[in-house]
Formats: C-alpha cells, sequence, structure tokens
C-alpha cells in the first residue's frame, strides 16, 4: 500500500516540480522557460493517450505487473530528462513519462480498490492518494531545493533511482492475475453501465480544478500583491487539508453505498469556489479555503474512483484508463479555456466558471445515483421474483 502511495508520490513530484526549477532548466538548455513547460504539456497529453490507448493491458496482464513495467520504463524517462541536452530531447522524455504515467495511474488504483481488506477499501484508497500530498506538500519544494543545491538534473536521477526501487518492490509482490483475453478495444469499457455519467461528472471535477489551481498563484500575486512564496503557502494548505481527509475516509468506508455521497461531496466543493469568489480579495480567506477544498476534492477523488472501480471488476484497469484520460484532457481544456477567462476578467470570473462546471457536475452526479438505484431496486426485485 505504501508503494503505491509513492509511486504517485514520484508521479506527482515529476509533473508539479517543473513550474518551479523551469527557469534553471531553460537556463541550462539554452531556451526560455515558455519553451520548457512545453515539456508540462507534453506529460499531460502522453498521460491521456496513455491511458486511453494501453488502458486495457492492466485487466490483460494484471495490473500489479503493469505497474511494475511502467515503473521500469520510467526510470529510462527520468534518466532521459536529467541527460537532455536540448528541449527536444526534454520534451521528448517528459512525453515518454507521461505514457508511461497513462498506464501506471490507473493500475495504482486498481490494485488499491482490490487490495485492501473488505469494508476497509475507501481507507486503502484515501492512504494511497496521500501520495498526491506528498508530491505536493515534499516533492515540490524538494525539487527547488535540490535544484539550488545539487544541479535539476540531480533530482531526474533521483527521481530515476526511487523508481528502480519502486519496480523491484512492486515485482516482488504477489502476483494480481489478469483476465483472459482482456479487452478487444480501449473504448469497450465505455459500454459498462454507469461509466459514461461518472465520466463525464470526473471532467467537471477535474476542469473546474485544474482551471481554479492554475491562476490562483497568479491571483495572490498579481492582484492582491503578494510575494510568489504566497501561492507556494497555499499549495502547502491545499496538501495538508488533502492528507488529513484520509482520517475521514473511515466515514466513506461506512457510507459509500448511499447514491447520493457523490453529489452531497460536489455540492461541498462547489461551496468552496463560491466562497473563494466571495473572498478573493482577502489572503486569510483563500488559505483558509484551500485547506478545506483539499479535503474535499480529496473525498471526492475517493468516492469517484470507488464508484467507478466498483462498476465491472474485470474492467477496472480499462475503466481507471478511462478516468486518467478524462482527468488530463480535463487539465488541457480547463487550464486553456478559464486561463481566456483570467486573461480577458480577472480570478473571479474563472471561480465562477468554476461554479457552473461543478453544478454540472452535481446534476451529472444526481442522474448517475437515481439510475444506481434503479439498478439497484431492479436487481432486488429480480433476486426476489427468483424461486430458491
Amino acid at each position: 500500500m505504501w508503494t503505491l502511495t509513492g509511486c504517485i508520490g514520484l508521479i506527482g513530484s515529476n509533473s508539479l516540480a517543473l513550474g518551479p526549477i523551469a527557469p534553471a532548466m531553460a537556463a541550462a538548455l539554452g531556451t526560455s522557460v515558455q519553451t520548457v513547460m512545453i515539456a508540462s504539456a507534453a506529460f499531460g497529453l502522453g498521460t491521456a493517450g496513455g491511458a486511453l490507448a494501453l488502458g486495457q493491458l492492466i485487466d490483460r496482464i494484471g495490473p500489479q505487473r503493469m505497474l511494475a513495467i511502467t515503473m521500469l520504463l520510467m526510470v529510462f524517462g527520468f534518466a532521459g530528462a536529467g541527460t537532455a541536452i536540448g528541449p527536444e530531447m526534454l520534451i521528448a522524455s517528459q512525453f515518454g513519462l507521461g505514457i508511461a504515467a497513462g498506464v501506471a495511474l490507473p493500475a495504482i488504483y486498481t490494485l488499491a480498490a482490490v487490495s485492501g481488506p473488505p469494508g476497509h477499501e475507501s481507507r486503502t484508497l484515501g492512504i494511497v492518494l496521500t501520495g498526491w500530498t506528498l508530491s505536493m506538500v515534499g516533492g515540490v519544494p524538494l525539487s527547488a531545493l535540490i535544484a539550488d543545491t545539487l544541479g535539476w538534473r540531480a533530482f531526474y536521477f533521483i527521481l530515476a533511482g526511487a523508481a528502480l526501487l519502486a519496480a523491484g518492490t512492486i515485482a516482488r509482490r504477489p502476483k494480481t492475475k489478469g483476465v483472459a483475453g482482456g479487452l478487444q478495444t480501449p473504448l469497450a469499457a465505455l459500454r459498462v453501465k454507469g461509466v459514461l455519467p461518472l465520466l463525464a461528472a470526473c471532467g467537471c471535477f477535474m476542469a473546474s480544478f485544474y482551471g481554479v489551481y492554475a491562476y490562483l498563484g497568479d491571483h495572490l500575486h498579481a492582484s492582491l500583491g503578494l510575494p510568489v512564496s504566497a501561492n507556494g503557502l497555499a499549495t502547502i494548505l491545499y496538501g495538508i487539508g488533502f492528507g488529513a481527509a484520509a482520517l475521514l475516509d473511515r466515514f466513506l468506508d461506512t457510507h459509500l453505498a448511499r447514491p447520493l455521497l457523490l453529489s452531497v461531496l460536489m455540492v461541498l466543493v462547489t461551496a468552496v469556489f463560491f466562497l473563494m469568489f466571495v473572498f478573493s480579495g482577502s489572503f486569510i480567506g483563500l488559505l483558509v479555503l484551500m485547506g478545506v477544498w483539499g479535503l474535499a476534492n480529496h473525498l471526492g477523488l475517493n468516492v469517484l474512483i470507488m464508484r467507478l472501480t466498483a462498476l465491472d471488476p474485470e474492467q477496472r484497469g480499462a475503466i481507471m484508463g478511462l478516468n486518467s484520460t478524462v482527468t488530463y484532457l480535463a487539465l488541457f481544456a480547463g487550464t486553456i479555456g478559464l486561463g481566456e477567462v483570467y486573461a480577458g476578467q480577472g480570478f473571479r470570473p474563472v471561480v465562477l466558471c468554476a461554479v457552473g462546471l461543478m453544478l454540472t457536475g452535481v446534476a451529472i452526479s444526481l442522474l448517475a445515483a437515481r439510475g444506481s438505484a434503479a439498478v439497484k431496486r431492479d436487481a432486488e426485485r429480480h433476486q426476489t421474483a427468483t424461486p430458491r
């Protein structure tokens, strides 16, 4: 379980740390920061593409073996980034890392869903999800420290060593079996009843998150006149809230079967965005909301993943692959789309757009809850009518 947490921490550290060390990388590679950040976009697109094209392999050969393979591939990706002699090599390495992450993330979520003790699945997944907290609170500051003391290349070599250790540890775990034959196409899991509305809710959830998160730091600096370090404090508080929510995952295990639970948590996130609109001019108010936002996002993400993995046990890997595809496409769409809003109108309209996205997600999740309740009633009616 803690190995899975560490794997998420590695993936998150790579994707989140590029921004802070981009100036040092640009100077060393003789290019601009904007060009270096293209590597971040390449990672996101690679993740979405890898999850969509290769997610079904998790079901075919088993999530444990697939995760070991992808972590080994990441060793070469991190080494490629660390030895890059130009921006093209860096971008190619990050694209390759993205493809590997696109398979690793759904494999991690699948393993988390099946490896926990019965009745404690949400708590197990919650611990694994704290890997994102590790990357935010630890990985990002550590990357800047390593870049200042040992150089930015050392950061990637350290990640490569950690990925090699993780691959070896995972390979020694008891093998998980795949499904004979696997899926015929990557999109076959879309036919599973209940997948589409949950993926649509995921898209709204993630587009609103990435759209607001991307421009909060600039709002603090440009609109409130705060130093750049203020964004780091906001990120740390978000990470603390996200990690602290693991203490509440026991509650999720007890109430996971309630169809409206996801809708309630998405309403909580919507309320956070609305309060961000109200307190957009208050640094203290925004800091408090960052902690609450992290907590609400952890709980919502946990329930969303648990609902998706429960739809079809034989296609968990493919379904999680679709989830990762939607997540990273939402990252791209939310960042670009709300970036246009931010450039033209500022931060408050961005938050209002996020409120609108979340309300759409709430409506979709209510439809999904209604559908799952109907399926459950039909199953119970069929069970009652079946002669014993």
